[in-house]
């Protein structure tokens, strides 16, 4: 069975290794110790360990707070925080970004254990259900008949279904994890830049269209008019998970459009 990999994030440096030594008489392997914010982003990066003990009070530009929040957005890890203070401010400001746990110096080992064990049972669990509600809207998306894309808060792509892969021309594998200005080049009637849809989305909460006469470039650079809606995506508490994205052909609309135009053009003329 594989050990349960721990990194440490102490500036201390005595405090740190003692913290390190128990951890290893527990049956845990330690990935490494980190004094800093930034060298425990690094550290986070490059070992990818299963639990990060955090100081909070870490010296230098970034405080343990900061670098939690870093490293649950990019990484997903779960973190547990040591602190000497208890204080409401700090504790306010550490509960933002999401902690499995708080261990108040000092702790003794079964305290440490039993954070580390309850931390990796609750994550597990999360990232279960997270994983069927991924699957879940996954073949949601996929069995409407529209174009749909769906990103990240940041507007990475996290699925695009088999509608969207037509009308863009990207396909699956190589749309995800692409930003959706690269898939979905989008430009006004006078071949301008428009405003960024998913920014919209997060920050109208849902929308219905984007500027008037939008474009859609596609892969092969083919122009064709569309109509966009997006909508944000939220979990439990109420924050926004992601964005979706329903994009749809509307070049049948602008061809009854202008030839209706035309045959008032001819009337006037006549």
């Amino acid at each position: 069975m594989n050990k349960v990999k721990v990194l440490v994030v102490e500036d201390e440096i005595i405090v740190a290794h003692d913290i390190k030594a128990r951890l290893e008489d527990l049956g845990y392997s330690v990935t490494g110790v980190a004094i800093t914010g930034k060298e425990a982003i690094e550290k986070a990066e490059d070992t990818l360990p299963d639990v990060i003990l955090m100081d909070i009070a870490l010296k230098g530009n970034m405080d343990g707070i900061e670098a939690a929040e870093t490293i649950r957005e990019k990484f997903d890890i779960p973190v547990i925080y040591l602190t000497a203070y208890s204080d409401d401010k700090t504790l306010e400001r550490a509960r933002v970004t999401q902690p499995f746990g708080y261990l108040l110096k000092p702790f003794d080992e079964k305290e440490l254990r039993s954070n580390i064990e309850m931390t990796l049972y609750r994550h597990t669990r999360e990232k279960s259900r997270q994983d069927e509600s991924e699957k879940w809207l996954t073949t949601t998306l996929d069995s409407v008949g529209d174009a749909v894309i769906a990103t990240d808060t940041e507007g990475y792509i996290k699925h695009i279904n088999p509608f969207a892969e037509a009308l863009t021309g990207w396909k699956r594998m190589e749309a995800t994890g692409k930003h959706i200005l690269e898939v979905l080049r989008l430009k006004d009637k006078n071949g301008q830049k428009i405003e960024d849809p998913v920014s919209k989305a997060v920050k109208e909460d849902i929308f219905y269209g984007l500027a008037e006469n939008t474009v859609l470039i596609s892969r092969e650079d083919e122009k064709i008019p569309v109509d966009i809606v997006g909508s944000t995506i939220k979990n439990e508490k109420n924050e926004i998970i992601g964005i979706v994205l329903n994009i749809y052909d509307i070049s049948d609309r602008k061809s009854v459009e202008e030839n209706i135009k035309n045959e008032s053009s001819r009337k006037m003329d006549d």
